[in-house]
């Protein structure tokens, strides 16, 4: 049944829609969940090919004295502008190409893209939603952001990294500290001059809604780390950053720059512009977040795929971090969408073979590197993991990891434990298959897992959100979408008890739900 509702054009609800509720949501539950992904993928007569290309649409349930309230946008980028106003696809994805029109100066443009180096975009931010200042922005993983109200899901303006800060790509995924100030990550590649990547970091007070001044305007660069090898730099969707340091995991999932700069004109898309190289190492960077400047020990691992970490903290001379790693680079092959529009059976048969399971390992790395310590040695001392870090005859380190889980992607947590020791996540099940039709909790000290399944229901990530004034970790709910492939039958969220993964409400929604990627929980004001 899934296959009926993968790669369907969604439908938009502008208006708020009261949800009939079951159960009984929380009084202290206030707030407003926002949600993004793909939505929209047949433009006129054209259809995208990946599901990662489909443009965003964004909805939201706002929670209010035990009721809920749903509406949904289509993002008014200007992708999506063009797109709808042409009615056919007139604007490139990652994983659809489309190519110019040759009545046109195809020198002209040759011309002007060999000399920027690198292409200029979509604005098509269908990924996650993201907090800078007291802004609010739809965000995918280019120089582009559009500035969005969060209670009418309405565009207020597109913003450009590069206006601000030298970057081409950034992600979707920041760290935001304890005082509420955001910390990213992007790439300057060559029309910069020396490459590099970037971490970058804007204040909480950098809002300025009075003058309407965006909250980018205030950004600082915290350190800049050099590209390994200078033509292929390293693929990253996410990060990981500790109470002082960030970690960056250089992974040998890499970007062709000259493919992905002449890509039109080889009639490839840019996705094609990413290679894995599985004899090649991944290098693990520390970085001091005050400082700016890279721990100077080498830290490295075997080769391996990683788009989310899932948490970080430092403990006893040691910093330790966890990540959802793959052998090989394969899931965005499985989202083409003529992949996924397979039967069950028959999307099996076909991918079991290249299937790589989603695995949450642990890393460690200690901070106190003795050079003369004999090669061989574990210098990792903590008592709680086997994860190792092993001296090298060159001095570099080693680091073999801790598995935690297998089959857990999309992992979310209580935030308030970000850059701290902590003990529980949640994530959607992967099993085969791309379609997540459960979600889980895990333990990491027991290494126990508890889930929630429901027949022909698919959630989406689970996002945790604490009850006011809670010390326990898991004292909360989790909350998330759940689509129904039953025909006539309503898609609803999900509240769940953190603790017991119990259900405790559910509200059902009379507008059409749809699959989503990431989200942000924004807590009422007081």
């Amino acid at each position: 049944m899934f296959q009926s509702i993968i790669g369907k054009n969604g439908t938009e609800s502008p208006e708020p829609v009261k949800a009939e509720v079951t159960g009984c949501v929380p009084e202290w539950l206030q707030g407003t969940l926002l949600r993004n992904g793909p939505g929209l993928f047949k433009v006129g007569d054209t259809e995208y090919n990946h599901w990662f290309d489909g443009m965003a649409l964004i909805h939201s349930f706002t929670f209010k004295d035990g009721d809920v309230y749903y509406r949904s946008k289509f993002l008014r980028s200007d992708t999506f502008k063009k797109n709808t106003q042409a009615n056919k696809i007139v604007v490139s994805e990652f994983g659809t190409m489309i190519y110019p029109d040759p009545c046109k100066n195809i020198f002209s443009k040759a011309f002007s893209y060999l000399l920027a180096a690198i292409p200029d975009f979509t604005d098509n931010n269908l990924i996650n939603i993201i907090r800078y200042g007291e802004d609010y922005y739809a965000s995918s993983e280019v120089n582009y952001i559009n500035q969005i109200d969060p209670m009418t899901l309405d565009v207020i303006g597109k913003m450009n990294y590069r206006n601000h800060i030298a970057l081409n790509m950034a992600t979707s995924h920041p760290h935001y500290d304890d005082e509420g100030n955001t910390y990213n990550m992007g790439t300057a590649l060559m029309r910069f001059g020396m490459p590099n990547y970037v971490i970058f970091k804007v204040p909480v007070n950098a809002s300025d809604k009075e003058h309407k001044k965006p909250a980018l305007r205030k950004v600082k660069q915290v350190c800049n780390i050099p590209f390994r090898s200078t033509l292929f730099p390293s693929y990253f969707h996410s990060f990981g950053m500790t109470e002082n340091y960030i970690i960056f995991v250089e992974q040998p999932f890499k970007l062709d720059i000259v493919r992905l700069a002449t890509a039109i004109f080889r009639s490839v898309n840019w996705a094609s512009c990413l290679r894995y190289d599985k004899e090649d190492i991944t290098l693990i960077h520390l970085v001091d977040k005050k400082t700016g400047k890279a721990v100077s020990t080498k830290f490295y691992t075997d080769a391996l795929v990683v788009f989310h970490h899932i948490n970080a903290y430092e403990d006893d001379g040691h910093v330790v971090f966890d990540m959802v790693t793959y052998k090989d680079s394969n899931l965005y092959e499985m989202f083409y969408l003529a992949n996924l529009r397979k039967e069950t059976h028959e999307f099996i048969e076909s991918n079991n073979v290249n299937f790589s399971p989603p695995v949450c390992q642990r890393f460690v790395l200690p901070l106190t590197v003795d050079k003369d310590t004999p090669k061989g040695t574990n210098l990792v001392r903590l008592k709680d993991t086997t994860a190792k870090t092993v001296m090298q005859r060159d001095g570099s380190l080693y680091c073999l990891p801790d598995t935690i889980f297998e089959g857990l992607e999309l992992p979310g947590m209580n935030y308030k434990f970000n850059g701290k020791k902590y003990r529980y996540f949640y994530g959607s099940r992967v099993e085969w298959t791309p379609h997540p039709n459960k979600i889980g909790k895990g333990d990491i000290v027991t290494r126990k897992y508890i889930e929630w399944t429901e027949e022909d229901c698919y959630p989406s990530e689970p996002v945790f959100v604490a009850t006011p004034g809670a010390v326990e970790e898991d004292d909360g709910v989790v909350l998330t979408t759940v689509i129904n492939s039953n025909p006539g039958e309503s898609g609803f969220i999900l509240v769940l008890d953190a603790k017991s993964f119990k259900e405790v409400a559910r509200a059902y929604v009379n507008a059409e739900l749809h699959m989503d990627m990431h989200g942000y929980f924004i807590p009422k004001e007081n």
